[in-house]
C-alpha cells in the first residue's frame, strides 16, 4: 500500500460466516431442502443455501431452544471486506463475488476500476482467479487455501491446486514483479506443496497414486445421475 501497488486477496467462500450455531445446544441453521449448513450474509441481513438458493431471515434466537447466545462461524469474503477496511482504513477496496456481480456490468466496473488504478485491494472468490491481467498486483494473498480439500469429491485435491496456481499467476505479471502468501492448516498436503513448487508433474504423479486404489477416474468412467 505504501508503494501504492495493488492487492489480490483471495478465500474461495462468500458471504460473512459459513454457518450459525446457538452456543447453548448446538444447533446450526441447514437448508431442510440440501441438508447443508446455511451461509450468513450481514448485510442483507439474511441465511441463503448457496446450493438451492433458498433463503431466509437470520436468527436471533435459536429454534431449538430459544437461547439468543449465537455463533457466527466461519470466514467469507462479506466479513472479510470489513475487517480489511477496518484494519486499512484509506485504502480502496473492492469484492468480487457472486453477491457484488449479480448486476448487469457489475464484473466489467469492477475490473475497470482495478485496470484504472482505482482499487488498492481486489479480494474475491474463484472468479478472480484466472484470466486477469493487472501489471499493478505485487501481492497475492489465499485465505484458508486449504478451504476445498477436504470436501466430499475426489477431485478436491486437484481443484484445490489448480485454483492456487490459477491465482498465483495473478501477482508479478509487470515489470515490478510479485510475492505471492498462501495461508493454510495442510502445509504438507501434496497439492499446496506441489502449487507452491509449481510443480504439476509431482502433484499429477501424486493424485494418480491416490486415485488408484478406490478406482476413480481415469481408473473408471463416473456419470452423475
Amino acid at each position: 500500500l505504501e508503494r501504492r501497488e495493488q492487492t489480490i486477496l483471495l478465500l474461495n467462500r462468500r458471504g460473512y460466516a459459513t454457518f450459525v450455531q446457538c452456543r447453548d445446544c448446538g444447533h446450526v441453521w441447514q437448508c431442510g431442502q440440501c441438508n447443508v449448513s446455511l451461509t450468513y450474509h450481514r448485510g442483507r441481513r439474511r441465511l441463503v443455501c448457496h446450493y438451492c438458493f433458498h433463503e431466509e431471515p437470520a436468527p436471533i434466537t435459536c429454534d431449538d431452544c430459544g437461547s439468543g447466545d449465537l455463533s457466527f462461524r466461519g470466514v467469507g469474503t462479506e466479513q472479510v471486506e470489513r475487517t480489511v477496511t477496518e484494519t486499512f482504513p484509506y485504502a480502496r477496496v473492492a469484492r468480487m463475488d457472486v453477491d457484488t456481480t449479480s448486476g448487469k456490468w457489475a464484473h466489467h466496473e469492477i475490473l475497470g476500476r482495478v485496470e484504472r488504478g482505482e482499487v488498492d485491494i481486489l479480494l474475491g472468490t474463484q472468479m478472480i482467479a484466472k484470466g486477469l491481467d493487472f501489471p499493478g498486483v505485487t501481492l497475492v494473498g489465499v485465505i484458508n487455501a486449504d478451504v476445498g480439500i477436504n470436501l466430499p469429491d475426489f477431485r478436491a485435491s486437484e481443484r484445490t491446486f489448480q485454483l492456487l496456481t490459477q491465482v498465483a499467476g495473478r501477482a508479478g505479471r509487470g515489470p515490478k514483479g510479485g510475492e505471492v502468501i498462501i495461508q493454510t492448516a495442510l502445509p504438507g498436503h501434496y497439492a499446496v506443496r506441489a502449487a507452491v513448487a509449481h510443480d504439476y508433474a509431482a502433484f499429477a504423479e501424486r493424485e494418480l497414486v491416490e486415485r488408484e486404489a478406490p478406482r476413480y477416474p481415469p481408473y473408471c468412467r463416473l456419470a452423475n445421475v
